[in-house]
């Protein structure tokens, strides 16, 4: 329904002409990029999975807004920009909203913002159970062939306060009330595999062992062959954290902390690079490697050291690693795990891009569903991203890989490859200023449903593109 009060602007300021502004009866959006999205989205059913575990307590008759909808209209807010409850009072009559909610665009309209607060204040912690195996099930439909090794990392990042909340608390690294989100993301291909929601203080490692072996678990019921590595910060380089991986026969290396026992054992390998930097041998960065034991381990681990030293000064790093062949290439050990850093991009875009830290409801476990609703928007874009990738080949072109490229050669491609493939690794931001964020003309008729955009639009070929490729595929089974 179009509804509109009778107004007419005019504006001066060209000589010759005056602007003239007037609301029309035409269904306009200013979101028509969400449409290919869409139809991917029905391809690999992520949304239709995510809503059909969630147990409505509402009385049939008087339902008009089924969960399904609501879900989309969550999950599809966010990768357009809204991710408050809030924004979607000026959606609700939004004619691509509608048609990825599932209704036509002179439907009734969407859901208030009150009702999507009762939506998310109406999940029970059963729901949420369900939807970790909805990640994890949606993560292994992803590959095409079973996978020989997987690379997992986990990181936390803060969610400050939005008030008076269940389990927010005070922080002293932060210097804040917060939630504490921490995701498993996949190296391999960019998808959360599992979320959870800690209380404010909580340490990172919090309940770490019970996601491993659940993790491990799911997969090997699956790939009974797979190879399953750890990546993470010093924050996770604790006991429960090693003893879980050793137990679960999972590869890690994992950062720790540098203290007296490991500046003691390292000090002759820094001692070597900065003799060799005040030589004048330019930029030293070496390695030692020995076994540490802590006092509350039961046993020595393998311990690998990078000893820098450059006109800032030196800088000494730890990994603890029980990897193959960590101890014949240490520098190449310690480079996989430096590796995981692109894993903060995840939590970047996660948290900025797709605004995984405005969790914001009052009830904890309202807030752990908004996460998996930010999880799910990255998901689905994680999953289109791979599809539309078209990384073109080095240039100038180049006799080692890509993979392999480093310094001023692995910068000059990365920078080819924004010009020439900007959506194939695009952050959200990305993705809405070059398909989403597109205005068009939605035409109902008896026999059809019409789109119609900008023949200028300077991003048309992208649009084009994404939808070949998008109605290339087949519908996921039921």
């Amino acid at each position: 329904m179009v509804s509109h009060t009778a107004w007419k602007q005019t504006f001066d300021f060209l000589d010759e002409k005056p602007v003239v502004v007037e609301p029309g009866r035409h269904h306009l959006t200013s979101d028509a990029g969400l449409l290919p999205m869409r139809e991917f989205d029905e391809q690999i059913g992520l949304t239709q999975q995510f809503s059909s575990v969630l147990a409505d307590p509402r009385h049939p008759s008087f339902t008009r807004h089924q969960f399904a909808e609501m879900t989309r209209s969550r999950i599809y807010g966010i990768l357009a920009g809204y991710e408050d409850q809030n924004d979607h009072d000026a959606l609700r009559n939004d004619p691509v909203f509608k048609l990825v909610a599932g209704r036509e665009p002179d439907d009734p309209e969407l859901a208030s913002q009150p009702t999507l607060s009762r939506f998310e204040n109406a999940i029970s912690a059963d729901s949420l159970i369900r939807l970790q195996d909805v990640f994890l099930d949606q993560f292994i439909a992803s590959f095409d062939a079973p996978p020989a090794r997987l690379t997992f990392d986990v990181d936390t990042y803060d969610d400050p306060a939005h008030g008076r909340q269940q389990l927010v608390m005070f922080h002293a690294y932060y210097n804040q009330y917060q939630y504490q989100p921490r995701v498993i993301t996949c190296a391999d291909n960019d998808l959360i595999v599992m979320a959870c929601l800690l209380y404010g203080s909580a340490h990172p490692a919090l309940g770490i062992e019970d996601d491993l072996e659940y993790l491990a678990r799911r997969l090997r019921e699956v790939w009974p062959d797979v190879d399953i590595e750890l990546r993470a910060d010093s924050g996770f380089g604790v006991p429960r954290t090693f003893d879980a991986c050793e137990r679960l026969d999972i590869r890690y290396s994992i950062g720790v902390r540098m203290n007296s026992v490991l500046k003691r054992e390292s000090k002759a390998c820094l001692d070597e690079a900065v003799a060799a930097f005040e030589a004048g041998e330019g930029p030293q960065r070496q390695f030692t490697q020995f076994a540490y034991r802590a006092g509350t381990w039961p046993s020595p681990r393998h311990t690998i050291v990078k000893c820098e030293v450059n006109p800032q000064g030196t800088n000494r790093r730890a990994i603890i690693t029980n990897r193959p062949g960590a101890r014949l290439l240490p520098a190449a050990a310690y480079d996989e795990y430096a590796d995981r850093g692109e894993s903060e991009n995840r939590n970047k875009e996660l948290k900025r891009g797709l605004w995984g830290d405005r969790l914001s409801d009052h009830r904890y476990l309202a807030n752990l569903f908004r996460l998996y609703l930010h999880g799910a928007a990255h998901n689905l874009l994680a999953r289109l991203r791979s599809l539309v990738a078209d990384p073109p080949k080095p240039d100038p072109p180049s006799e080692l890989p890509t993979e392999a490229l480093a310094g001023r050669d692995r910068k000059r491609h990365e920078n080819h490859r924004r010009r020439r493939d900007p959506l194939g690794e695009g952050h959200p931001c990305t993705w809405r200023t070059r398909l989403i964020k597109v205005g068009a003309e939605v035409i109902v008729s008896t026999r059809r449903i019409l789109v119609k955009l900008s023949g200028c639009w300077p991003f048309l070929e992208f649009y084009a593109k994404v939808s070949r490729l998008v109605t290339a595929r087949p519908l996921a089974p039921d």
